[in-house]
């Protein structure tokens, strides 16, 4: 990731974080540090690429959509999953397939990689969100997270 990319990873996470109310409302349970912890995230995967990546789609406009995406290893599967978090598409190019476009091409590259699972998390409070990732091919679990701060 050049200057650029981090410079646009930044400004778009941090909108999100700033702005999206689904995140809003579960950011105090994740012990959310502001800017102070994006920019030690963005430091982070800089440093230890094995734990994961930034992932951002670009139109002609520029930076068109960003998720991040964290590598765990499934004790059920026997393999390594890919946690898809902080997804957002800037409000002024959703609904033009940029979404589903950004995943397609995420999970290609996650099956070149050999991951063999995409999990993500859905405030239950956006149902836009669960039928963006069902139309996906994502399956509901049934399962409500919990988060302890340490």
């Amino acid at each position: 990731m050049g200057a650029a990319d981090v410079a646009d990873a930044f400004q778009m996470l941090s909108d999100f974080l700033r702005a999206d109310e689904h995140y809003l409302a579960s950011s105090e349970a994740y012990g959310d540090l502001g800017l102070k912890g994006l920019n030690n995230a963005l430091d982070l995967f800089l440093e230890h690429p094995e734990l994961g990546f930034v992932w951002m789609a670009y139109d002609e406009r520029g930076v068109a959509g960003i998720c991040v995406v964290c590598y765990a290893i499934s004790t059920s599967m026997g393999a390594v999953v890919a946690k898809l978090d902080d997804v957002s598409v800037k409000e002024d190019r959703r609904g033009a397939g940029i979404g589903g476009e950004m995943l397609n091409r995420l999970k290609d590259q996650l099956r070149k990689e050999a991951v063999t699972r995409i999990d993500v998390a859905v405030h239950l409070d956006n149902p836009q969100a669960k039928r963006f990732y069902e139309k996906a091919g994502f399956v509901a679990l049934h399962e409500e997270r919990l988060s302890c701060l340490l």
